[in-house]
């Protein structure tokens, strides 16, 4: 799933919301597009959830 997160701005932001993501699911794939603010994730878990995770860091997801 592609996310788009306009409040990342930098890869402090992108290792935060991995590491939310990774919490949810060790075996992820997560990659990030910082010109795009996306982020990409190959995950079992459920897009509320991963959503859910990525606004418990502080950051929004469109």
């Amino acid at each position: 799933m592609e996310l788009t997160v306009p409040s990342i701005m930098c890869e402090g932001c992108v290792e935060t919301i991995t590491k939310a993501i990774k919490n949810l699911d060790p075996q992820a794939q997560v990659s990030a597009d910082l010109a795009r603010k996306t982020i990409t994730v190959q995950t079992t878990t459920s897009r509320s959830d991963i959503c859910t995770a990525i606004a418990n860091t502080g950051h929004t997801v469109q």
